[in-house]
């Protein structure tokens, strides 16, 4: 088989796909089809090597200790007294709500670096409540989708432990280098929301002044009793990993347990609530490995095919500029964004890319922080925007499919700029990596 024949594994991957095939056995039988096609028997070897690959690989063993602490979080109700006190300090600003729903999304982004769960709870809590006051639909849709985009740019995403290895950057860094446009995104969504209420009251009508208000004493109570003990544990997982002193690994652990001691303290912890939050974590745990196997041998079968070098010389041999060549890979991403879930794209189309970018001269953290904005966007992008399909599911019937695309609009727009500011201005991504110079967890 021929080094261009090996690109004919993409076309096929999509056939699959588009015929209903989940996506990680599409990986899998596309690459044993192709590698018993080009190797023959030894195919079987190379396979299975990969099934070692991913089940002795340390730093995943941090995707379901990262997802348990989020699933304990929601199932103990901590997530939603953590709402309840952050509403009683934004709901007298314009566009009250929708800020409260960002805030929320910023902390629970950051305590379950999983981005359909993060976007679920945020909607499940606050979206009742928004309907309640009349906000606008569209205003609704567009800031629960952007709330849960965040847990994919808000460290300690199961994307990033997942893309870390792939692309063979440190973790560490890449958490820290996306710190700083994670937060410079939620800033720019909470402006955003501020700014459009204020000049248009009747998106977001305010709350009545007759309506209840606690004390400064309870207020404050409310807000230590919830906050802080969320805060400390986030501050534990992301300190550790960022100073180095833990591995991702290590420090989802030390969450995983700080959850639940979280949930004893709160009075929440019961075996129900324990075997919810297990039976999530397995479900999704799952899946994800399972994508990962697939993306695994997938590339394994492609690069050994000849398609990297293939690809390599195409990209190369264009005579196009390194800006134009790095666009072209960005773009790339952002379409399989449309059809693949943010894992499987970094599967696919990292292994490629990373060599790519070695040579055209540009740094890995930053390329990588890029990407994933990148992935972040394609999330929220209709018409297949994973986040709408997410928001469709426990939104009422009045809320259409028009609303959310109408209103995810604007969202999209501030995620380019930030994009655009990545990429217009390094440092932004390199700055807190270099400052702490970056923690050597592979």
């Amino acid at each position: 088989m021929s080094d261009f024949i090996a690109l004919i594994m993409f076309p096929a991957l999509i056939a699959l796909i588009v015929l209903g095939f989940p996506i990680a056995f599409s990986m899998i039988v596309v690459a044993t089809v192709f590698g018993v096609a080009q190797f023959g028997d030894a195919a079987a070897y190379q396979l299975l090597t990969k099934i070692e690959d991913t089940a002795s690989n340390s730093i995943l063993a941090a995707v379901p200790l990262f997802i348990f602490m989020g699933a304990m979080l929601e199932n103990s109700g901590i997530a939603e007294r953590l709402f309840g006190a952050i509403h009683l300090w934004t709901r007298r600003m314009p566009g009250g709500l929708g800020v409260g729903a960002v805030i929320m999304g910023t902390i629970f982004a950051a305590a379950s670096g999983v981005v359909g769960a993060t976007e679920a709870v945020i909607g499940m809590l606050a979206v009742p409540v928004m309907l309640k006051h009349h906000y606008d639909k569209s205003l609704i849709s567009g800031t629960i989708c952007a709330s849960g985009s965040l847990g994919t740019a808000i460290p300690p995403s199961i994307t990033v432990v997942i893309l870390g290895p792939v692309a063979g950057v440190s973790v560490g860094s890449l958490f820290s280098g996306l710190l700083i446009p994670g937060l410079l995104m939620a800033l720019l969504f909470l402006l955003y929301i501020v700014v459009v209420c204020a000049l248009k009251p009747a998106l977001a009508p305010r709350l009545k002044e007759d309506e209840q208000h606690p004390g400064w004493g309870k207020l404050l109570t409310i807000t230590l009793s919830a906050l802080l003990p969320t805060m400390s544990l986030i501050l534990v997982v992301l300190g550790t990993i960022l100073m180095g002193i833990a591995t991702p690994t290590e420090a989802a652990a030390c969450g995983a347990l700080g959850s639940v001691l979280l949930a004893l303290g709160y009075r929440n912890l019961t075996l129900s609530t324990l075997w919810n939050a297990a039976i999530r974590t397995l479900n999704i745990t799952a899946m994800i490995l399972l994508i990962v196997l697939g993306g695994n041998m997938f590339a394994g079968v492609f690069f050994a095919s000849g398609g990297m070098a293939t690809v390599q010389s195409l990209l190369l041999d264009t005579g196009l500029s390194p800006w134009l060549i790095l666009g072209a890979i960005l773009l790339i991403a952002f379409l399989a964004g449309f059809v693949l879930d943010m894992i499987s794209v970094v599967l696919i189309v990292i292994p490629v890319a990373m060599p790519v970018i070695g040579l055209l001269g540009f740094d890995e953290i930053w390329f990588c922080v890029a990407f994933l904005i990148v992935m972040q966007t394609s999330y929220l992008t209709p018409p297949l925007a994973p986040s709408i399909f997410y928001l469709r599911a426990i939104t009422p019937p009045e809320v259409t499919l028009k609303h959310m695309y109408k209103g995810v609009m604007p969202f999209i727009f501030l995620q380019l700029v930030v994009l655009a500011l990545i990429l217009a201005f390094p440092g932004l991504a390199l700055w807190l990596p270099d400052a702490i110079s970056g923690p050597s967890w592979k």
